[in-house]
């Protein structure tokens, strides 16, 4: 996979679409992002407290490829790391690709189970006119293919800057192709 790294970190405290983007930020095992609104053992996306506040918290770590700012930015779309809500930006990992359960290693601690993708929503839209259109698309058979990152939940806590690499461990197989959370 060549050599992955975090490009970026971001982090909020309040409900907002974006998140600023941060030194560093922390881990914490079964929680999140120390400090960010939807950290949690049980769900804190708005949508999903509302269908049920008990359901646990698949979510914790949104992730997104660096690569997807590339490819909108070829529709004319100018995206920065953490103005699609992500707390780490990945360099070098085909995120979309990865099976449920891959463990991915974020600096020297830390360590994020991959849960699933995440379902891009028209907040999207709202950030930037057409740019849904952009990070979900179409596979040959017409059925739609996320591309805005994927989520997950921390099983070893640890800061985490910009320029750590990144190691991927695939789970046993046979793999389980991500679905959204």
């Amino acid at each position: 996979m060549g050599s992955a790294q975090v490009t970026a970190v971001s982090s909020n405290g309040v409900y907002s679409f974006t998140k600023p983007r941060r030194e560093s930020i922390t881990l914490l095992a079964g929680l999140g992002v120390e400090g960010d609104v939807h950290a949690g053992v049980t769900v804190k996306h708005r949508s999903r407290v509302a269908q049920d506040p008990t359901q646990p918290n698949l979510r914790q770590v949104h992730l997104i490829h660096r690569e997807l700012f590339d490819e909108v930015a070829g529709a004319g779309f100018t995206v920065r790391p953490g103005e699609l809500g992500e707390n780490v930006t990945t360099e070098g990992v085909d995120l979309l690709a990865l099976p449920v359960g891959t463990l991915l290693r974020l600096g020297e601690e830390a360590l994020v189970e991959v849960t699933g993708l995440r379902n891009p929503c028209l907040q999207i839209d709202k950030f930037r006119k057409g740019l849904l259109k952009q990070v979900v698309g179409r596979d040959e058979e017409g059925r739609p293919v996320l591309k805005a990152g994927v989520m997950g939940v921390v099983r070893h806590g640890g800061t985490i800057r910009p320029g750590d690499p990144i190691t991927v461990t695939l789970p046993p197989g046979p793999h389980i192709p991500l679905e959204r959370v």
